[in-house]
């Protein structure tokens, strides 16, 4: 790997076009060594485009990106040899068992001979697996299939692993189990570089970056995201007929957002203090409230809030 000083991955003015279709607009960002870097967007936001120029299966319309000290243009066999990869779909054989996948991805990735079997050991027990070696993987549960795609994807030791929505469709325990793994990973020195629709675990990250329309809107840590997303203040709304509710106060003065959080809303305003307002308005039209006081904004706040605000200025949340 060339010298990196500290950095991972190095995106600059990065471009990517298809035809009349800009799907990546003019992003930068770094991740650093050893960083659990979270990339968080809704769906068509340029998220997986980016991704695969990363690991140099794309070619970018212009800009620059470096991933482990390796230019995407001119070097992506020198990058795919210094990253793993790890989808959701957790590209595995069924019809293997567990040793067998894991020889066989030794292979893909050419591990020696001589560091075949010492390899195999470390990724059994990474992921917890020592013991399930002779399973077919076609019988194991989501979490244990999870599992063993991580220890495919890193049994060559890559210093950067990329993580696209790894933990969709499992159940919660393994979630967190997986989550263990990849703190622990972090902790080793390895960059991971993940993709998430779940907001819990995205404040797990270091780092998050925000995508919307191809371009990123935020960079920061999850508490910087959560703390300069809101333009005022957000109060939890619970009372009764939230239908009617959400029309009664989106029209009053002082309200700038309303969005529904479980049997409860949240409302982003422009100071606390219209709040007595805003509980006269509804009881005034026969709702009941029976709570209405000031919260601190969740991530998901943050994600609502930054990806439906009108701006073409980033939010610059980080040094």
């Amino acid at each position: 790997m060339t010298r990196t000083n500290g950095i991972s991955v190095e995106v600059e003015n990065l471009v990517k076009r298809f035809g009349d279709f800009t799907a990546v607009d003019r992003i930068s960002f770094q991740t650093r060594t050893g960083e659990v870097f979270g990339f968080l967007g809704p769906n068509g936001s340029g998220k997986s485009t980016t991704i695969r120029i990363l690991c140099g299966l794309l070619h970018p319309t212009s800009g620059r990106a470096t991933v482990a000290g390796y230019d995407v243009v001119e070097a992506p066999e020198l990058i795919r040899r210094n990253i793993g990869y790890m989808s959701q779909k957790f590209s595995l054989y069924a019809d293997l068992t567990v040793f067998e996948n894991l020889r066989f991805y030794a292979g893909m990735y050419g591990v020696p001979s001589t560091e075949l079997r010492g390899r195999i050991d470390w990724a059994l027990e990474m992921a917890g697996l020592r013991g399930r070696e002779s399973s077919l993987t076609g019988t194991l549960s989501g979490g244990w299939k999870q599992r063993l795609a991580l220890g495919c994807a890193v049994l060559h030791r890559p210093p950067i692993v990329f993580l696209d929505e790894p933990t969709s469709g499992v159940d919660p325990l393994s979630r967190r189990l997986f989550w263990e793994l990849i703190q622990r990973m972090s902790a080793d020195g390895v960059t991971i570089f993940v993709t998430t629709h779940y907001m819990d675990e995205a404040e797990y990250c270091n780092r998050l970056a925000l995508m919307n329309g191809g371009k990123l809107i935020a960079l920061g840590t999850p508490t910087e995201l959560k703390l300069g997303s809101i333009r005022g203040s957000l109060l939890l709304l619970e009372c009764e007929r939230i239908g009617d509710a959400i029309e009664r106060v989106r029209h009053l003065d002082g309200v700038r957002d309303v969005a529904v959080f479980g049997s409860a809303l949240h409302l982003v305003v422009s100071d606390e203090a219209v709040a007595p307002a805003i509980r006269a308005a509804l009881e005034a039209d026969g709702i009941a409230v029976t709570g209405l006081h000031t919260i601190r904004p969740s991530l998901e706040d943050a994600f609502v809030a930054l990806t439906t605000r009108r701006t073409d200025t980033p939010a610059e949340l980080s040094q």
